[in-house]
Order: structure tokens, then sequence, then C-alpha cells
């Protein structure tokens, strides 16, 4: 970085810390709820758009863009970011797999599925590819697709965290395609004597023991957030294991249990995880949060 942008960085920080820091509309959900980004506190984006400056047919320069607005809940923006990224370098796999992660917070699942689709044929070995292309076809309603994929990003786990993540969904989706025996094959691959090295997987490992029968539905679901929670880090084990024991629910005919999880998802406020994106949709699918 020269010395005359590093000095107009420092000046930009500094406007931003200046600044009273904004929200910004992203969504407006199909029950109606709006959601909003989070405000640039630490000045994130300003700063990735100041070191992108005259740069902007730098398609690595503009993918930290993407990544700073996502920091921040703008998914609309990295989006339009990617968008941009991707005219310069169309046959970018990664570029295309990023856009289609960030499509599917919007409820933009058609076009999330055509983005992975894409960078599937591009790049064949990328597990988050697969991962996130299942997450659309499941949005979509697409179950047996959804399980397809999941299978592909199961194999493809380069560790046995995501091997756990992904399978979790594998189960979900087979659940839902009515390929019980095969959810529970699936299950049955995470051994009992494997366990969670990231923090995080906790959760989804507890799922899979749920459907496994090794543990209830009280044991695995995590404490409920308090009503003012805005912490994803916080809101996330919830909402992710709420949402997977009332699909298992709702897999099973019971529409008033399944209800009842989605519903309790939607007392949050991060719009963002996929057990509420999950829930939502699956809430405005079955006719109304509200019965």
């Amino acid at each position: 970085m020269t010395h005359a942008r590093f000095l107009s960085l420092l000046a930009a920080l500094a406007l931003a810390a200046a600044a009273p820091a904004q929200t910004k509309l992203e969504i407006t959900s199909k029950l109606g709820t709006k959601f909003y980004s989070l405000a640039d506190e630490k000045g994130a984006v300003l700063a990735a758009e100041t070191k992108l400056g005259g740069d902007s047919k730098n398609p690595d320069l503009l993918l930290k863009l993407a990544q700073a607005q996502v920091s921040v809940w703008q998914d609309k923006e990295a989006v339009e970011t990617l968008t941009r990224a991707l005219a310069i370098s169309p046959q970018n796999a990664d570029l295309y797999t990023e856009r289609g992660h960030r499509e599917l917070p919007l409820r933009e699942f058609a076009r999330a599925r055509a983005d992975l689709s894409r960078a599937a044929a591009l790049n064949s070995k990328n597990m988050a590819t697969y991962y996130h292309l299942g997450l659309a076809h499941f949005f979509l309603g697409e179950f047996s697709p959804a399980a397809d994929a999941f299978r592909h990003a199961v194999e493809a786990a380069p560790n046995g965290d995501e091997r756990i993540n992904s399978t979790n969904w594998l189960c979900a989706a087979l659940f839902r395609a009515g390929r019980k025996d095969e959810a529970a094959k699936a299950a049955d691959a995470i051994t009992p004597e494997m366990t969670n090295q990231e923090p995080h997987t906790k959760f989804y490992l507890n799922l899979v023991r749920f459907f496994q029968g090794r543990m209830s539905e009280s044991e695995a679901l995590p404490p409920e957030p308090p009503a003012d929670n805005a912490d994803q880090e916080v809101e996330l084990p919830f909402d992710t294991v709420a949402f997977g024991i009332g699909n298992w629910h709702l897999a099973a005919g019971d529409t008033a249990k399944a209800r009842e999880y989605f519903r309790r998802v939607l007392k949050g406020h991060v719009w963002i995880t996929w057990g509420f994106v999950g829930s939502e949709t699956e809430l405005a699918r079955l006719g109304s949060h509200s019965k």
C-alpha cells in the first residue's frame, strides 16, 4: 500500500468513527417482516471500499468488500459487489459459490440454486458449493435434490466437523424426502466415538445424536436466547437445533409440533441463520405462522 493510500485509509476510518453508523433494509420476508443490516460501527465496509479505491477491476478486493458487507449483514450489497466481480471474472467458481451463499439469507433461493449449480459445474470438488446448493434446494422444497447435494458435501468434507455439519442437513433432507431408512443410515455414519473439534459443531452433532435416538429433544436443544438478544453466536445454536427438531416433526407428520419450534426460532432477531431462514420458509409454506 502506498503512503498516500495509507493516509486515505486512516482518514476514512476516522470519518467512519465520527459518523453515525446506519442500518439498511435488506429484505421484507414472505411473512411481511422487514430485516435490516447491522450498524457498521467498526467501519469495516468503508475500510474495504477505501482499499478498493480506484482498483475497481480487482476481483480479490471486490471479494474482500463483499466479505466486509456480510460481516454487518449487508447481504444485498454483497450480492451486488459479487456481481461486479463476476463481470470481471465470469469463470470463477468461488465467486459463484460466494454469491449463491449470500443469496440464501435474502431468500433468493432460485438464484442461489442457479449460481451454486454453475459453481459445481466449474469446480466439482468444493464442499461449500454442494453444502449451499443443498440449502438452496431444501429451502425450495426440493428435498431429494437437496439430499443429493448434501451427500456430495459429506463425501467432500475435509474433516470430521464438516462431515458432521453436512450429515445433519443430509438427514434433514432425507427425512423430508420420505427416505427415512437412508436418513438413519446416514446418521449412523457418525459413530458414537466421533466428536466435534470446533465448538460450533457441537449443536450439529447433538442434532445427529437426536436423529439416532441417542439424545432427547430437551437434551439436544440449547437454551432459548433472551428476548433482547441480537448476538448471532448466542442465537445460532438454538435456531439450528430448534429448526432441525421442528423439521423432524414435520417429516413425521406432526405439523403442530413443527410450527411450535419454528415460531420459537422466529422470536429471535438473527435473520441470517439457516435455522431462521428455514423456519420462516416452512411457516410461509404451511400458510401462516399465526395459526
